[in-house]
């Protein structure tokens, strides 16, 4: 592996890997201008950016930006998330600086012609109303919303209705020149990649881009809470969650090791105890979120609405349990757990393209994957336990469900029996 990463004077980051042997290549612009950078008046409007960025610059119209990427057979997309948004395409190695040409181009010169901003407004418009009508967008989105009440962080990516239709070209224009700042983005690419060739075509194509600081997203503060949005349907929603940890704590792989053998697959303690053993759901998994100075650590799951309070008693115990007996041998399997999905990634441009962009842009470096390596393999039982007991007596559970209301309040308040044991 051939990692590379140079700095210009407006402090974009340029980063290649490349990999011997591949023909294709992908490459991503990464901006740390996530939803969570919203003010209140810009909900939504980093999402509704994305979007208009393929809609026509000064040089193309949109369909030209989709029919030169077509043309040699690559792919154009971007995505929003609550810290960061990224635009990237995948092609051919030899037809790299047409991708970088274009994604410079609607990172430079979009026109955001009103008529196509209208559109695209009504387009999100409606993105917006079939969230809220898919119970799984609705019960994460009030999981965010009731960890962090009234951050930017707990927001909704998307805005509301009337945030979106309220944002102009010059409102974009503006957030753009706020927040699309040289010392805040990474453009990195992995396969058949050229550093030198890249270096330059940056240094001369994103010339325009602002150098100079970007103040630091408002602390995010968990709260936690319960929050339940009664409905009709005929499985019943939930999410249990609890602090987490931020991407630079000490213990964050030993977090993960811990979301791993809890909820992390078939063999996990949640998996066998409450579908395969109980039957009370179908489907059930742990996560874990991380973001610059917090976490989220979360369990979701789908059950009949007779059957949720008891869920979530179990789902209690088991991470207590988990918390104070994690055993050698589950350790190991979440440890090889890790190790594949890692090893996975080196074997694809587009997610060696994606851990370099997104690490360098949360830690300021590319981390080597010896070390990454290295970080798993100290992970211990003693870690993953103390890992464990640090979140489940972390405080006031988040608890969000979507369904029939009886068994989800009742679900909520078993929520209780975790903060007393914690205690």
């Amino acid at each position: 592996m051939t990692v590379r990463v140079d700095k210009l004077e407006s402090g974009i980051t340029v980063a290649t890997d490349t990999m011997p042997g591949v023909k294709t290549a992908s490459l991503g612009i990464w901006v740390a201008a996530g939803a969570r950078y919203e003010d209140g008046g810009e909900h939504g409007i980093s999402h509704l950016l994305e979007h208009m960025a393929f809609k026509g610059t000064s040089k193309r119209t949109a369909l030209q930006i989709n029919e030169e990427i077509e043309n040699v057979g690559g792919e154009l997309n971007a995505a929003t998330g609550i810290e960061v948004t990224s635009y990237y395409s995948r092609l051919l190695g030899k037809d790299l600086p047409l991708a970088f040409d274009i994604l410079s181009d609607i990172l430079t010169n979009s026109s955001f012609e009103q008529s196509e901003l209208a559109r695209e407004q009504s387009v999100i418009v409606q993105e917006i109303g079939g969230a809220a009508d898919d119970p799984d967008d609705v019960v994460f989105d009030l999981f965010q919303e009731t960890a962090f009440p009234g951050q930017s962080i707990g927001r909704a990516i998307l805005g509301t209705p009337e945030t979106v239709r309220s944002f102009t070209p010059e409102k974009l224009r503006a957030y753009m020149a706020k927040r699309y700042r040289g010392s805040r983005m990474i453009v990195a690419a992995a396969g058949a990649v050229d550093h030198e060739q890249l270096l330059a075509a940056a240094g001369k194509q994103l010339a325009s881009i602002p150098g100079g600081e970007m103040p630091a997203p408002p602390q995010a503060k968990y709260a936690g809470g319960v929050q339940i949005r009664p409905r009709k349907l005929e499985q019943t929603h939930l999410v249990l969650g609890l602090e987490g940890v931020s991407y630079h704590a000490s213990d964050r792989f030993a977090m993960q090791a811990f979301v791993n053998l809890a909820g992390g697959g078939g063999s996990s303690r949640l998996y066998q105890e409450v579908r395969e053993r109980r039957g009370l759901c179908y489907s059930i998994q742990a996560f874990h979120s991380s973001y610059l100075d917090a976490g989220l650590f979360g369990v979701a799951a789908g059950a009949d609405a007779a059957d949720t309070e008891e869920l979530t008693r179990v789902v209690i115990g088991e991470l207590h349990d988990a918390a104070e007996k994690a055993t050698q041998a589950e350790v190991d399997r979440a440890k090889a757990q890790m190790k594949v999905g890692l090893l996975s990634a080196l074997e694809s441009a587009s997610a060696r393209a994606d851990q370099l962009g997104s690490r360098l842009l949360a830690f300021g470096r590319a981390i080597p994957f010896e070390e990454i390596e290295r970080s798993i393999e100290e992970i211990s039982v003693e870690s993953v336990r103390a890992a464990g007991q640090k979140l489940v007596s972390g405080g006031v559970p988040t608890f969000v469900g979507v369904g029939e209301a009886k068994g989800l309040e009742r679900a909520g308040a078993a929520t209780e029996a975790l903060r007393r044991k914690a205690a």
